[in-house]
């Protein structure tokens, strides 16, 4: 099979359009591209839940920040076509920056309060280019299901919200985190790392394991274990530690000490130049 490529939002529509017509149901995958076996898995996913599947490729600029990696960021459709076909996918939506943010666009799409910690403070508006780029994509494709993998949990909270708030008629689902063999959560960044910042980077999923462990069995208090963990860390050779928290799970709330609702622990944190998040749950106590 191979992936029908559309660029452009009115053949997007006229395309979804027909296959409503049609009663089928279509399940969106948004992607920055550069796919691997995580985007994959996400596919995998929605196909057993939908008739038609969509992947839309399109490496947002607002959501990058001045400092950061746009013009690196990894660009490989050839390759990632081929994944598509082997994976049978419908359709690709790959619309240019054009199509997307046309001349005289003004508009922006901000959700409050759980954007404004975590990844937001060393990313400053960062989601508001995540939730107007994802808006826009929803809009043009007006997909039923829409699915959103947990490494980005935060990203993933931010845009069910932001779907509720809106009214826009798409599920919301969560897609299972998926790691790399050797433990490191699946990332297109991944690729940056040289062979020693990678054995730094494995530092990560260990400590959170043991973490989530330590909190279950009250080791220590909970401040202190996360003290702890992000020195350990340091010590392992991370550039930066840019935050290690518990939060609710369903509220993104800060946990600081008993945890009586599903909660998770979240990181992100540098080695080298590469910046790295990851996340995992701890069952409520």
């Amino acid at each position: 099979m191979t992936v029908q490529i559309i660029r452009s939002k009115k053949e997007l529509r006229a395309k979804i359009k027909q296959w409503h017509m049609q009663s089928l149901v279509v399940g969106m995958i948004p992607t920055m591209g550069a796919l691997h076996h995580g985007h994959m898995s996400l596919v995998k996913e929605t196909q057993t839940l939908v008739d038609k599947t969509v992947v839309s490729i399109f490496v947002n600029p607002k959501q990058f920040g001045p400092n950061e990696d746009f013009s690196k960021y990894p660009r490989q459709e050839s390759l990632d076509i081929e994944k598509l076909n082997a994976a049978n996918v419908d359709l690709l939506y790959a619309p240019n920056v054009e199509e997307m943010y046309p001349d005289g666009f003004l508009t922006n799409v901000s959700v409050t309060k759980i954007t404004e910690e975590l990844c937001a403070k060393s990313r400053p508006g960062h989601f508001d280019g995540v939730t107007t780029v994802v808006t826009k994509l929803l809009l043009q494709c007006l997909p039923d299901i829409v699915i959103f993998g947990e490494k980005d949990f935060q990203q993933y909270t931010v845009l069910k919200k932001m779907v509720k708030d809106l009214d826009i008629p798409t599920k919301v689902l969560k897609g299972k985190l998926i790691r790399d063999e050797d433990g490191l959560a699946t990332s297109s960044r991944n690729i940056y790392l040289s062979p020693e910042e990678r054995q730094i980077a494995l530092e990560i999923p260990k400590t959170l394991k043991k973490l989530t462990e330590d909190i279950k069995n009250n080791i220590l208090p909970l401040q202190q274990l996360l003290n702890n963990a992000t020195q350990y860390l340091l010590n392992c050779g991370f550039k930066e530690v840019q935050y290690l928290e518990v939060r609710e799970s369903e509220s993104l709330n800060s946990v600081t000490e008993k945890i009586t609702v599903p909660s998770r622990i979240l990181i992100a944190a540098v080695v080298g130049k590469t910046r790295l998040i990851d996340n995992m749950p701890i069952n409520s106590q």
